[in-house]
């Protein structure tokens, strides 16, 4: 069974926690043209919800949200990829909000955008996570349980199923999404990394609930650290977005070209 085909089974399927689509407010998409990468990116935090905020008063929503702008612009302009940005604008989103806007669009891959405050103030560079129930690390399990306090975690409830649909269903979407995740991470690291300074052990994974997206490959992306002086300093110029906008489009869309890739 391909990808595409799960997906829209899925996709059918109830939401957990009692939440319907028109509930969940997700904006209406059009629909996908054939032949066409699908990504959609999720400026972290916003409206009420500043995210990390520097010590020269930096805030995470304002940064996350001007480098998804310019990467949407390069990967339609440049690089022929449809784009979905999250929010558009300086406002809320619920975490089950972002996870079912990656759903609806079909998205080929999710990846939402950050620069946290990392646990220690030494920590500088990009980074790239994956889903895991266990983090790899102290270092990724507490940016994890930094983000999910924002909400909670949205799923996918299959109780309208059959038990034997339910099991093969999610088992092997979740299987491919999980392979894809890892692959798109890998690529976009190694291929970052030639430009951009990279954190220490750059490709992690945890609980992340962002990135619970049974159909749907995703990677949360930290630009950087507001907690690190460098680093916010950095992030404060429009140079510097600029940069990290451009490189990370580039390696999305060297991903997005060998799709599906898992």
């Amino acid at each position: 069974m391909n990808r595409r085909l799960l997906v829209n089974l899925l996709w059918s399927l109830p939401l957990a926690g009692g939440f319907t689509r028109t509930a969940l407010a997700v904006p209406a998409l059009a629909p996908r043209r054939a032949g066409v990468p699908v990504v959609v990116l999720d400026p972290g935090h916003g409206g009420a919800d500043p995210g990390a905020i520097g010590p020269h008063g930096t805030r995470e929503k304002d940064v996350t949200l001007d480098i998804a702008r310019e990467m949407a612009q390069r990967l339609t302009r440049e690089h022929q990829v449809k784009v979905v940005l999250t929010r558009e604008a300086d406002r809320f989103l619920a975490i089950d909000e972002r996870v079912e806007i990656g759903r609806a669009a079909q998205a080929d891959l999710f990846v939402s955008i950050h620069a946290d405050s990392a646990p220690t103030k030494e920590a500088r560079g990009l980074s790239a996570y994956t889903l895991s129930a266990k983090a790899t690390d102290g270092f990724a399990g507490a940016l994890a349980s930094r983000e999910n306090r924002a909400d909670a975690v949205a799923g996918v409830d299959l109780k309208g199923a059959k038990p034997e649909v339910r099991a093969i269903l999610m088992d092997l979407a979740t299987r491919h999404t999980a392979k894809a995740s890892l692959v798109a991470r890998q690529s976009i690291v190694k291929g970052a990394g030639r430009e951009l300074r990279l954190l220490d052990n750059p490709m992690r994974a945890a609980n992340f609930a962002v990135l619970k997206a049974p159909d749907v490959p995703s990677v949360l992306v930290e630009t950087g650290f507001l907690s690190n002086p460098e680093d916010e300093q950095a992030l404060r110029t429009a140079d510097a977005r600029r940069t990290v906008a451009r490189v990370l489009a580039r390696e999305l869309a060297a991903v997005l070209a060998r799709a599906p890739f898992a």
